[in-house]
């Protein structure tokens, strides 16, 4: 399977870039890590049908099932990755540009989740072959910002530097509330803004755009990022009134290193 998926251009160091992945996703029988004919063929024609000029890296991604114990899973991803690995390598792609061969291990399913449970695991025995295309840059695109401003228009952003969570997590870091308290006293001073707080993640599988909660094992980690910061800042004595939050997923990446992708930030929506 094949899916192309265009990112969003987003603002950074002044120049806005339009980052890119493409990735094709390899199946797997239950607990099996062999590929066939067709497969290998099919893998190695996304790869070569890929404008060679703007191939970055490859990362390969294994994964399984929720069947079975974690250690046992682990192997078993990695085995998936290496086997991809090695087939890509057999029919002439470099191997200087294979970048990543990791085992993600087992793959959660929502304890909601009833229906279609086999075709929902089927997918999730996979490897992902992900190309990073390198960024083409488009045009300079002002309103992006890493604090509060006087002078804000709606539809600003604003991406603050330390407001990055670990792995899973939703919980703030000492970092995180020294930079919202900053942002407490600025909101309180421009008493007109209101803003829509948004959580992101990141390092998600392609067909799952939101992630787990390590602390809920609840899929909404991105609005429990979001949620946070709004309890913070609300616990901070700014009005509920001026705030909305919402998550995002991983709808919306910085095409930079994953860890930013880990954030939350603020989107202007009234002065």
């Amino acid at each position: 399977m094949l899916r192309l998926l265009r990112f969003l251009p987003l603002l950074f160091c002044g120049i806005l870039f339009a980052q890119e992945e493409s990735v094709h996703s390899v199946y797997f029988e239950f607990d099996k890590a062999d590929v066939n004919a067709k497969q290998v063929t099919d893998m190695v024609a996304f790869i070569k049908g890929t404008d060679s000029t703007r191939i970055e890296s490859i990362q390969i991604y294994g994964y399984t099932d929720d069947v079975g114990k974690e250690d046992y899973n682990f192997k078993l991803s990695t085995k998936r990755a290496t086997t991809i690995q090695n087939k890509l390598l057999e029919n002439g792609i470099k191997n200087k540009i294979i970048v990543t061969i990791e085992g993600k291990g087992k793959i959660l399913i929502d304890d909601d989740i009833v229906d279609n449970l086999p075709e929902k695991r089927s997918k999730n025995r996979r490897v992902d072959i992900v190309i990073n295309l390198k960024e083409l840059p488009k045009l300079v695109m002002p309103g992006y910002y890493n604090m509060l401003q006087k002078n804000h228009v709606v539809g600003d952003h604003i991406i603050l530097d330390n407001i990055l969570f670990e792995k899973g997590s939703s919980r703030l870091t000492s970092k995180a509330k020294e930079e919202l308290d900053k942002v407490a006293l600025l909101t309180l001073r421009y008493k007109n803004i209101q803003f829509e707080i948004q959580g992101h993640v990141c390092c998600t599988p392609p067909n799952q755009k939101e992630a787990i909660d390590k602390d809920t094992r609840k899929r909404k980690l991105s609005e429990n990022r979001a949620m946070s910061v709004y309890k913070y800042l609300a616990f901070r004595r700014v009005p509920k009134n001026r705030m909305t939050y919402k998550g995002y997923g991983n709808t919306k990446p910085l095409g930079k290193d994953p860890q930013y992708d880990r954030r939350v930030e603020l989107v202007i929506t009234k002065i």
